[in-house]
């Protein structure tokens, strides 16, 4: 009997320290009612609570990474692709974070889900592969709006996979294929242009300058002479003798 008269006090003492008595770590606080009605926010530390009276709802303050399930998305230009994404937030406010939702990771996952689905739909194939990080800036931007009023701040949104079809991917690969044959001929078109441009500006000074033509043909003339032929015929043009029989004329002239 006196071992009995011991232990249930004890008992009795235990249970209303555990009531009464709270520890909240460094990235944790208690969102504390009071019959019901919200009283305080405290911690971290040690927490005293009005036994019955009190309760106390405990918050971790620190980041928490959520992956999104995948997501069957529609592209703008009616490409279907699945998309997962992974969402780094906290909470920032504790109060509004255990009154005003009644499950807060729930929530903000299920609202993850609806707005990576609505972002992604309203931009084009090439775009989620291209510009993955303002896709990423505009849906963080969406859901901190949103989770604002839960307490929530979203730090980062990375979209983690855009995963096709295997039609789709070959589709792609002949696409890419068509781009780099239509460069091809571009480069190509305009090498032509230039050098055309450059032979054309050529010939005009070729024209316009005699002596250049005659030394140009005579320079040809010595090339084709280098070459290990053993007949050479080539036409004398008389545009180059001409000035040779111009001369001739001239002294004729001058000795009568």
């Amino acid at each position: 009997m006196p071992s009995f008269a011991i232990i249930i006090p004890a008992i009795i003492v235990l249970v209303l320290l555990s009531q009464i008595l709270k520890i909240m770590k460094e990235y944790e606080r208690g969102v504390v009612f009071t019959l019901g009605r919200f009283s305080s926010v405290k911690g971290p530390g040690i927490i005293l609570l009005v036994p019955f009276l009190q309760t106390l709802t405990r918050v971790d303050l620190r980041v928490i990474v959520m992956d999104v399930p995948t997501q069957d998305v529609i592209s703008r230009d009616n490409v279907s692709v699945k998309v997962n994404a992974v969402i780094y937030f906290r909470i920032v406010d504790p109060e509004k974070a255990i009154i005003r939702v009644a499950n807060v990771f729930e929530a903000t996952s299920q609202l993850s889900q609806t707005t990576l689905r609505s972002v992604l739909g309203q931009h084009e194939l090439d775009d989620m592969l291209s510009e993955r990080e303002k896709l990423n800036t505009d849906i963080q931007a969406i859901l901190d709006q949103r989770t604002d009023n839960w307490g929530i701040k979203v730090a980062n949104v990375e979209i983690k996979h855009v995963d096709l079809d295997e039609s789709m991917i070959r589709a792609i690969a002949q696409q890419a294929e068509a781009e780099r044959a239509r460069r091809a001929k571009v480069i190509n078109a305009e090498g032509e242009k230039q050098a055309a441009a450059m032979l054309a500006d050529a010939a005009e000074t070729l024209a316009s300058q005699k002596q250049a033509l005659q030394l140009r043909y005579l320079q040809t003339l010595k090339e084709v002479a280098g070459e290990k032929t053993n007949t050479i015929i080539f036409p004398l043009p008389l545009d180059l003798i001409k000035p040779l029989m111009d001369m001739g004329d001239s002294i004729n002239k001058d000795s009568s």
